[in-house]
């Protein structure tokens, strides 16, 4: 029994001994995270809108009178002249028009003649007073209707021969062919679009703006422009034309963005990007809008403490919420270090180990 006692007692303290030996498990080690440096003004906030490449003038040409097309001469992406033939109607209707017309103001013109022989001899037998004055003045009243006959098939015949010419599709300035309208063999009406020409010369981008963000360009500082097809490469844009109302369908307002040093590169139809720059604000700090969130019902950025590297909640005052960054009017001074992302994550006093980002653009 003594023995059994023994070795018990004995496991129970080397029991004790162990537990008192036990280590801790480490600390987590701090939460990392992005910060952003606060910086009023000078903060030029680039909104970026696409749209593409089109001429200053373009123009959808048709012909002036209906008919069926028998020619078309260009495709798209032509370079025409002033003057070149782009396509032709069938002529067969409009040259019969112009011969009936010839053959009227033949008719016209005969009993223009005889109507006018005819006033004369009157008019001398009514001199002589062989003929009444009322007989007289029926005989001018068919002068005058035969006359204006023959000047109504004077202008008929030369209308006749303008549709002849009119069945032919001719540029009235130089340029570019963007879109084909119609096709050889369709029966077109007149006025109907052929051919889309963009004239040549100056360039520039269309591009959808929502009504929230038009101040912003009717104060912007400038533009820039960049092709999809040479990203790396920057042009100057003026904005030019903002339209006075929006597109029924989007309810956007088009907005044209000039291009004055379009160099050989910028092809119609490309796509490209149009930045605007916004006025730098001096008492407003931009930041990423994934570093604000709602403490209560005020918004409020975690700012890191530079001794401590724990963060703590401040509230701010919002000016304006942008697309993808807010203007911060009140509540952080320069050279804070406010957190850029996940900020839903993070809790008062918590300890971070900062990586610095960019600032936002």
């Amino acid at each position: 029994m003594r023995l059994i006692a023994s070795i018990t007692l004995t496991g129970l303290l080397s029991g004790a001994g162990a537990g008192c030996s036990r280590t801790e498990p480490p600390a987590p080690a701090p939460r990392a995270v992005h910060v952003v440096t606060v910086k009023h003004g000078g903060n030029h906030l680039a909104a970026s809108y696409t749209g593409d490449v089109r001429a200053r003038f373009e123009s959808a040409l048709g012909f002036r009178v209906p008919g069926k097309i028998v020619e078309r001469r260009v495709d798209i992406g032509a370079r025409v002249i002033k003057g070149q033939v782009l396509a032709r109607l069938d002529p067969a209707d409009m040259r019969l028009s112009a011969e009936s017309a010839a053959s009227q103001l033949q008719a016209a013109r005969s009993d223009f003649n005889q109507t006018k022989a005819d006033l004369e001899r009157f008019r001398e037998l009514r001199d002589k007073q062989f003929i009444s004055e009322a007989e007289f003045e029926r005989r001018q009243t068919a002068f005058d209707v035969a006359r204006a006959r023959y000047e109504q098939a004077q202008a008929q015949l030369s209308m006749s021969r303008n549709q002849t010419g009119y069945a032919v599709l001719v540029a009235d300035h130089e340029g570019v062919v963007t879109a084909q309208l119609a096709e050889v063999g369709q029966v077109v009406a007149a006025g109907q679009p052929i051919v889309r020409v963009a004239r040549a010369g100056e360039k520039e981008v269309e591009i959808p703006v929502p009504e929230s963000r038009l101040q912003e360009l009717r104060v912007s500082t400038g533009a820039q422009i960049s092709l999809w097809a040479s990203p790396d490469k920057r042009y100057k844009g003026v904005i030019r034309e903002i339209a006075p109302s929006a597109d029924s369908v989007t309810r956007t307002y088009a907005v044209r963005v000039s291009i004055p040093d379009a160099d050989e590169g910028v092809q119609y139809g490309m796509t490209a990007n149009v930045f605007i720059d916004g006025q730098a604000e001096s008492q407003t700090v931009v930041l990423p809008s994934t570093t604000v969130f709602k403490q209560g019902d005020k918004a409020s950025v975690w700012v890191v403490d530079e001794s401590s590297q724990q963060v703590h909640a401040v509230a701010v005052e919002v000016a304006e919420y942008r697309q993808d960054a807010v203007l911060v009017s009140t509540g952080l001074r320069d050279g804070q270090r406010v957190v850029r992302a996940g900020v839903h994550k993070l809790f008062e006093g918590e300890k971070v180990r900062v990586i610095t980002a960019p600032p936002a653009s």
